[in-house]
């Protein structure tokens, strides 16, 4: 690999930045590609497989693909998968140790000091700030996960608005049936059309009888992974 393009796909993994090593075979020509910005470092003019590789970023694996030019290997270097949780709430707790030993990069939002505390979350990443002003800060993409938990709307609502401006893979949100028909009344009157509020995963977590909050925990981070190994493009 040419210094350049080394130092420049260091680069973009340190800015979190979603890109794709493609190497023409047998020749061995190089190019980064960013498909989720739809650019690319290239050595040449030659088009290089665009919709393949975010294919390969969304998928999160490497494979090899035929174009008009022969074959191209594409390697993805995708950012880690991150859980934002909205509120520090009892079940925030589980959550948050269960998604880090699966090896996600979890954020809690809360500007609630009496909730988001140190002592209650020690050693984590907790952002004091409001939802929206948090997820403009954090930029979910298509590798994040927002999850609200609060049952206040004055938080909810706002981080959901603006979870689903984004291309975070998993949206979901605690509450009944009936809470969340209400929710969705309220959103729609903020403007959310219906493909946005149908993104929305609600009563959250999988169905799998869960009462504590562990086991609420258990079923929100298995529909997590469910929809990470299962993502649409998008």
């Amino acid at each position: 690999m040419r210094i350049d393009l080394l130092e420049q796909l260091l680069g973009a993994i340190r800015e979190r930045r979603p890109v794709v090593l493609a190497t023409r075979m047998p020749g061995g020509e190089q190019a980064l590609l960013f498909p989720m910005e739809r650019t690319a470092t290239t050595p040449d003019e030659r088009p290089w497989p665009m919709d393949a590789a975010r294919r390969s970023l969304v998928d999160d694996r490497s494979t090899t693909v035929t174009d008009a030019a022969g074959d191209v290997f594409l390697r993805p270097y995708n950012p880690p998968v991150r859980l934002v949780i909205v509120g520090a709430v009892h079940i925030a707790a589980p959550l948050v140790g269960m998604a880090s030993t699966a090896g996600l990069e979890v954020t809690v939002v809360d500007p609630r000091d009496a909730f988001a505390s140190e002592e209650r979350f020690p050693g984590r990443q907790v952002v004091r700030s409001w939802p929206e002003e948090a997820l403009a800060e954090l930029r979910p993409d298509h590798r994040t996960a927002v999850v609200t938990l609060t049952h206040d709307a004055k938080l909810d609502d706002p981080a959901l608005v603006a979870a689903l401006g984004t291309s975070a893979f998993y949206v979901g949100s605690l509450g009944s049936r009936r809470t969340h028909a209400k929710r969705l009344e309220r959103l729609r009157e903020q403007g959310v059309d219906a493909a946005a509020l149908d993104r929305i995963q609600a009563p959250i977590g999988l169905d799998i009888g869960a009462r504590t909050p562990a086991e609420i925990a258990v079923a929100i981070l298995a529909q997590v992974v469910a929809h990470l190994r299962a993502a649409p493009e998008s």
